[in-house]
């Protein structure tokens, strides 16, 4: 274990963990704000006079927005305190939800959308890097837990808040209920978060640098293919289940997905211990999880139990999938904390479209149940190639 210098106190380790808690209420708010629309589509597109179609395009253009500001934050603000930037992003967060909530039509909100996407992929991206600064190394993976949470309870009660608000206030007042939650992520950022110099080097060169390392190439090929081979699989669960079982559609598949959600975050809440003590078990289980439970949905989903069980493998190996590919990250490419969590970022943001695209045609073309095999081996697969790779036992 890497011990802790003498000259930082107890209350400094107090404040350093104040700040990890307040890059995950950021990260909180921001993939709260992401997921939101998910349930308000129909009442946002009839307020703007526009299709159901056209008003999805929010997540659309969120979801670009994050690939590229991911991968080019640290190239655009290669000296800023990084303090500032987390702050700046965090605010704009803010600002997003607002000028969603005040939308007079599509072309503010899906400009609004758009800065939500700088917000989420540039905040996600710096995660790792500023984690690593406040606090020791062999405690790295329980900061990315902390941080990961925020995605993990944001992803479940995203949808259902967005949907129960938005029946008794209007889809407006929620979004402005997410920019307030934003806001008081950023107060304890402004407490908490110390002034973070940029270390190592910066720029285009740097994310070329992470590039040219084959084991890096050959990581994200694998982390490609189980954030795919998952949300290839999610994004088609109601039909699955439903050719699987039988389950009803209504309260059936609600339980079922609180099931998946509550083991996810048990699978967030171990894989930071896990993954600072072994790494490589780390890589290997939680995807490995994921896949399985993905092909016990398609064997032993014919009974309602069967399906259960296999929902809550794959919702914790899920769970513990971002906090295991960041500790690897930081472990593969230490000099280079920054470039190497925007590139795992805008992996999972291509994962996702890439996944869901790949997972429509087989739906169509193979049936419901074909995305549940292709997805549980492209995450197994994943999980072989991660825990082949050679990793630092320390940063």
């Amino acid at each position: 274990m890497t011990a802790i210098p003498a000259h930082i106190t107890k209350a400094d380790q107090t404040a350093a963990w104040g700040g990890v808690v307040s890059l995950g209420l950021g990260i909180f708010a921001i993939v709260m704000s992401e997921f939101l629309p998910a349930s308000l589509l129909p009442r946002i597109a009839g307020t703007l006079d526009v299709s159901v179609g056209a008003a999805g395009q929010s997540v659309t253009m969120t979801a670009v927005a994050a690939v590229f500001s991911a991968l080019f934050i640290a190239v655009v603000l290669p000296r800023t305190d990084r303090r500032r930037v987390m702050i700046g992003l965090t605010a704009l967060a803010i600002l997003s939800n607002i000028l969603v909530a005040l939308a007079p039509g599509l072309f503010v909100l899906l400009s609004a959308r758009l800065l939500l996407g700088v917000a989420l992929g540039g905040f996600w991206a710096m995660a790792t890097a500023m984690a690593a600064h406040l606090v020791p190394a062999d405690h790295l993976g329980r900061a990315l837990t902390v941080i990961n949470a925020g995605v993990a309870v944001a992803t479940i009660v995203a949808v259902p808040l967005g949907a129960w608000l938005g029946e008794i206030w209007g889809w407006r007042a929620v979004f402005f209920i997410a920019a307030v939650v934003a806001a008081l992520a950023l107060l304890v950022q402004a407490a908490t978060l110390p002034a973070v110099k940029p270390t190592g080097v910066s720029g285009l060169r740097a994310l070329g640098s992470t590039l040219r390392s084959g084991v890096v190439v050959v990581g994200l090929a694998a982390v490609l293919l189980t954030f795919g081979g998952h949300f290839g699989g999610f994004t088609y669960i109601r039909p699955a289940a439903e050719t699987v079982s039988g389950i009803d559609a209504g309260g059936g598949l609600a339980v079922l997905l609180l099931v998946f959600g509550s083991a996810s975050v048990l699978g967030t809440v171990l894989s930071g211990p896990l993954a600072d003590r072994a790494l490589r078990a780390a890589v290997f289980l939680f995807p490995a999880v994921l896949g399985f439970g993905m092909l016990a949905m398609l064997l032993g989903g014919g009974s309602i139990t069967g399906l259960f069980i296999a929902a809550a493998l794959w919702g914790f190996g899920f769970g513990g999938l971002p906090t295991s590919v960041l500790s690897w990250g930081a472990r593969t490419a230490p000099t280079r904390l920054e470039q190497i969590g925007g590139l795992i970022v805008t992996v999972c943001n291509i994962a996702i479209a890439v996944g869901a695209s790949i997972g429509g045609v087989l739906v169509d073309g193979a049936g419901a149940t074909s995305v549940l095999t292709v997805g549980g081996i492209a995450a197994i697969v994943g999980a072989l190639v991660l825990a082949g790779l050679p990793v630092q036992k320390r940063l």
